[in-house]
């Protein structure tokens, strides 16, 4: 255990006493997958305390933790997350830009990355979930993403998912283990995919697995860094020789 993750399990115990203690709410940043992680190995510890995620949308991968609930507190608050909209300043002249490009953006303004959360892309615009107190400042300050100059409003309407566009995906497996998928679906070896194990870079259902023999669940949402997410659909059928036809639902 390192020390920033030291750091972060200390903060996580100060917030859960305290939302206990005071009755009253209290809000992580935008937390990565990796820091939703160690939330989850303390769980259990923290069960004394409500604990719900969010990010904007039910599907985000980079969630807020709200400590207390209205039982606990006595009255309700929300997620204190606004939705802006970014978008070229005249459409006409607008890039077709990339995560990258809007989240390179956003850290060059030298905000912190806790304060801002996924990013959905629709086009030539983007929707981003942020904390309401940095929405001002991004709102007054982005001006311009790659060499597209853009404007930055509230969104009349925040977008009902992260998920623009998935794309379902038939193969065929021994089994339905996590690195056999993973291999199938982004065209890696088997040791390859079993480095990704290794590595930390799998989290299914926002949890790190290594445990690179073990099987998916339908409905299971697997993030792996470096290459995307997919949700695992499930086994179809099988094939004559003893193999299973196995579905997955790309994020695009």
């Amino acid at each position: 255990m390192d020390a920033d993750e030291i750091l972060f399990k200390k903060r996580l115990a100060e917030l859960a006493n305290k939302a206990y203690t005071d009755s009253r709410y209290l809000f992580t940043g935008f937390l990565s997958l990796a820091e939703q992680n160690v939330y989850y190995q303390m769980e259990r510890e923290l069960s004394y305390v409500p604990v719900t995620a969010f990010g904007g949308t039910a599907d985000c991968e980079r969630v807020m933790l709200r400590f207390g609930d209205k039982a606990l507190c006595g009255y309700e608050e929300s997620f204190p997350i606004a939705c802006v909209e970014i978008a070229p300043l005249v459409e006409k002249f607008g890039e077709e830009l990339t995560h990258r490009d809007y989240l390179g953006a956003l850290m060059n303004l030298g905000i912190e990355r806790a304060t801002f959360g996924d990013i959905v892309i629709v086009g030539k615009h983007a929707f981003l979930f942020c904390t309401e107190k940095m929405s001002s400042y991004i709102m007054e300050a982005l001006d311009k993403v790659r060499h597209t100059s853009v404007r930055c409003q509230i969104a009349e309407e925040a977008p009902e998912s992260t998920v623009t566009r998935l794309e379902r995906r038939t193969f065929q497996v021994n089994a339905a283990r996590a690195d056999s998928v993973i291999a199938k679906l982004y065209n890696l070896s088997r040791s390859e995919s079993v480095e990704l194990f290794r590595a930390k870079k799998v989290f299914v259902n926002s949890r790190l697995n290594e445990n690179n023999s073990g099987q998916l669940k339908p409905g299971d949402k697997v993030s792996v860094r470096g290459f995307g997410r997919f949700v695992f659909v499930g086994v179809s059928g099988e094939t004559r020789k003893g193999k299973l036809n196995v579905e997955a639902d790309l994020y695009c």
